[in-house]
């Protein structure tokens, strides 16, 4: 099932939506079904329920791994944008222009897509346990369709080169060994960082503010994280002789 080109168009306004409902869960009011305790916590009471770690160790545990998930998708991210360029991700049509293999091009073919799953991954932590399973399931399939989508539509507009670069680089499990030769793509970090702020705050909250204990704090932080974004997005200056050869 790939997605239409409307909905690629649309991608960023859906997966907000998605993440807005995980924090919403308005079925927990309606129908009652769950509690409105964040994932963090949910997680920290079941380890000390089932007897794996006292409260007081299960909760910074579960912090810790909320952190590094969202430092997974930060890098991601940044690097993916990085050599792929903020005209080309911010983009709202498919653009076919080189078969790209350096930067993470040379070992998974949907680093962008993959972060922004991780990403989300992290943000679940602030969820309700419903929500947070609500978004995550809801993401992975929007986001497999995006990426079959645009697989076809590469192999369609690049021909041959492409489809080599499809069986040499995994989809999204990457490999780390690789006899692509690099295409020579210089990375715009200073572009890919201003992109890319929303990632990165949302590790900043995950890693700092996770220890105030105060999860309407961090969610209220993740607003203002994702709305300074859309204002560094519009005032970057944007490269648009950069090409989209993998995403």
């Amino acid at each position: 099932m790939r997605a239409t080109k409307v909905e690629f168009r649309l991608r960023v306004a859906i997966i907000t939506a998605i993440i807005t409902l995980g924090f919403w869960a308005p079925w927990i009011e309606t129908w009652g079904i769950g509690e409105r305790i964040s994932l963090l916590e949910w997680l920290a009471l079941g380890l000390s329920r089932m007897g794996l770690a006292s409260f007081t160790f299960a909760t910074p545990l579960a912090i810790v791994a909320g952190a590094l998930i969202a430092a997974v998708g930060a890098v991601l991210r940044v690097w993916g944008t990085a050599y792929l360029g903020s005209f080309t991700v911010n983009h709202g049509q498919m653009k076919a222009g080189a078969v790209l293999a350096d930067g993470p091009y040379r070992y998974l073919r949907n680093p962008l897509y993959l972060g922004t799953w991780f990403m989300v991954a992290a943000m679940a932590f602030l969820m309700p346990a419903g929500g947070a399973l609500f978004a995550v399931a809801l993401l992975t399939a929007f986001l497999l369709r995006l990426i079959l989508g645009e697989e076809a539509f590469l192999a369609g507009q690049l021909g041959e080169s492409y489809r080599s670069y499809l069986r040499a680089v995994p989809r999204l499990l990457p490999s780390f060994r690789t006899t692509l030769k690099p295409t020579g793509r210089k990375p715009r970090w200073l572009h890919s960082v201003l992109s890319e702020l929303n990632p990165i705050g949302v590790f900043v909250i995950l890693a700092a503010l996770s220890w105030s204990y105060d999860n309407g704090l961090m969610v209220r932080a993740v607003i203002v994280s994702f709305g300074i974004s859309l204002v560094a997005k519009a005032l970057a200056p944007n490269n648009k002789h950069e090409a989209s050869p993998a995403e």
